[in-house]
């Protein structure tokens, strides 16, 4: 695996898994057994009481400031936007947050604003990239895209953690890392939550004087669009979601990923004529050869940035067979190359955000003190049949990134949710058969909500489909153009 181009937005975790992405086509959000720290975990900070946000008449106006040419894109304007950090006003400071929209103000469809996925990703610098990819829809709509707060020039940087995890949600740092990226971050770690970008986004609305526009969410993107059209419903007339990650209920041990996993390695078997079953070969190398993590983690990014498994597979059979060696080379290969930088891919970002947001965590909500995490994720564990995760261990749920992450990331606010329950407006849902960073059965549990979903499955496609396939651009299109 090699960093033949530059990922796609919402490829969160790709190849070589420090210059990961590299192989793919961005996102998402991707999303080892941990020992025990080796240090004491971080003290928790004291927590500040939201208060209700000043009324919208005595805040400042929204403006977009320091206009000019984006470098490297014809045609789109780049900006900034201040937000404050903590719009509760208990906390001190402003985020500058770029901006990139298109010079075609008078577009017959509105404004397309397009979220990229993480969360840790920039969104300005694929701005060109979506362009190519739907071309038609940029034509009816004026293009816009935002470095969230926490990517791009103002990432949150966490040199261990990002070293250690690079752009992936599945790779498990080592819990001396996860605390000395909170200690670092500080307090401030509390105001990264998606209600703070949901926040944002509808000043960057207000700022371009719109009443409404229409939202395109790949991964992660999605659960912010999600976000966002559930907190401002008459502010959004259409949504756009492409690799699904859910509202509610989400699934952050990736039990249906493990257990999607089969159907993956035997649709590249088909696809290869391979003859033999590439599933029941991954449990039996895992029971001689252990390794359980590594392996979901590859195949995880490889059914992002080659869902057929073309690298995988064969490898998978020799060490099935006797012959571990190449797929060992494969995994050192994968984990080789220079470290992503966090103006690419905040890892502290990715810590900070979903450590707040993820309500359902086998221990609850981030305000649940540390010491109670650890019975709480053994109980979980112990409570998923065996059947669910096959062809994988149980136990990899418990030792993949998200839990090594928030296992020991300290008590947080946790993230506001939005006050309706329901997207009432026409949603589009995009899922790759083949992905496994965020699985068909997301996107099947989210269609089965929305009143008015149209659930497109694209075979033969992994993660952010409107970048990686033909069949993703074409629905993605159709439905925005209609």
């Amino acid at each position: 695996m090699s960093n033949a181009r530059r990922p796609a937005p919402g490829d969160h975790g790709k190849v070589n898994l420090r210059g990961r992405r590299a192989v793919l086509a961005v996102a998402a959000a991707i999303p080892l057994s941990l020992a025990s720290a080796c240090t004491h975990p971080a003290a928790p900070q004291p927590r500040h009481q939201a208060k209700p946000a000043a009324p919208a008449a005595q805040a400042a106006p929204a403006v977009l400031t320091g206009a000019h040419p984006c470098a490297g894109l014809r045609q789109f304007t780049c900006s900034f936007l201040t937000v404050p950090l903590d719009r509760s006003g208990i906390a001190n400071g402003t985020l500058n947050l770029q901006v990139a929209a298109a010079g075609n103000l008078d577009a017959p469809h509105g404004t397309l604003l397009f979220l990229s996925g993480g969360p840790g990703q920039p969104g300005v610098p694929f701005a060109g990239q979506i362009r190519n990819a739907l071309p038609e829809a940029v034509r009816g709509y004026r293009l816009v895209m935002i470095d969230q707060r926490g990517t791009g020039a103002g990432s949150l940087d966490c040199p261990g953690l990002q070293r250690q995890m690079g752009e992936s949600d599945t790779v498990p740092p080592t819990p001396d890392a996860v605390q000395a990226c909170a200690q670092a971050l500080g307090t401030r770690r509390d105001f990264f939550t998606t209600a703070d970008t949901v926040a944002d986004l509808d000043a960057l609305r207000q700022a371009l004087h719109l009443r409404s526009w229409t939202l395109d969410g790949v991964s992660y993107g999605t659960f912010t669009a999600e976000q966002y059209a559930l907190t401002y419903p008459d502010r959004v007339r259409r949504l756009v979601l492409d690799s699904v990650v859910t509202q509610q209920n989400a699934d952050p041990l990736y039990v249906a990923s493990m257990h999607r996993a089969a159907f993956v390695l035997r649709q590249a078997c088909l696809q290869q004529r391979c003859g033999y079953d590439p599933a029941t070969e991954l449990a039996s190398v895992i029971a001689r050869y252990g390794l359980a993590v590594r392996l979901f983690d590859i195949l995880v990014i490889s059914s992002i940035i080659d869902p057929h498994l073309t690298a995988f597979l064969p490898r998978l059979h020799q060490a099935a067979t006797g012959n571990p060696g190449p797929l060992r080379s494969l995994i050192t290969g994968f984990y080789g190359g220079p470290p992503v930088s966090p103006q690419i891919y905040s890892a502290g970002l990715h810590a900070a955000t979903l450590c707040a947001d993820l309500t359902d965590m086998p221990w609850g909500s981030a305000a649940t003190p540390l010491s109670d995490r650890p019975g709480a994720l053994d109980r979980a564990i112990a409570q998923i049949p065996a059947a669910a995760t096959w062809p994988f261990p149980a136990s990899t749920a418990a030792g993949q990134g998200i839990m090594a992450e928030c296992r020991y990331w300290p008590p947080a606010r946790p993230d506001p949710r939005a006050p309706y329950r329901t997207l009432t407006m026409p949603v589009l849902l995009l899922a790759g058969a083949l992905d496994l960073s965020t699985p068909l059965p997301w996107a099947q549990q989210e269609a089965a909500q929305i009143p008015h979903a149209q659930l497109v499955v694209i075979p033969g496609s992994g993660h952010a489909t409107q970048l990686a396939s033909a069949g993703g651009p074409a629905a993605a299109q159709q439905f925005l153009l209609a």
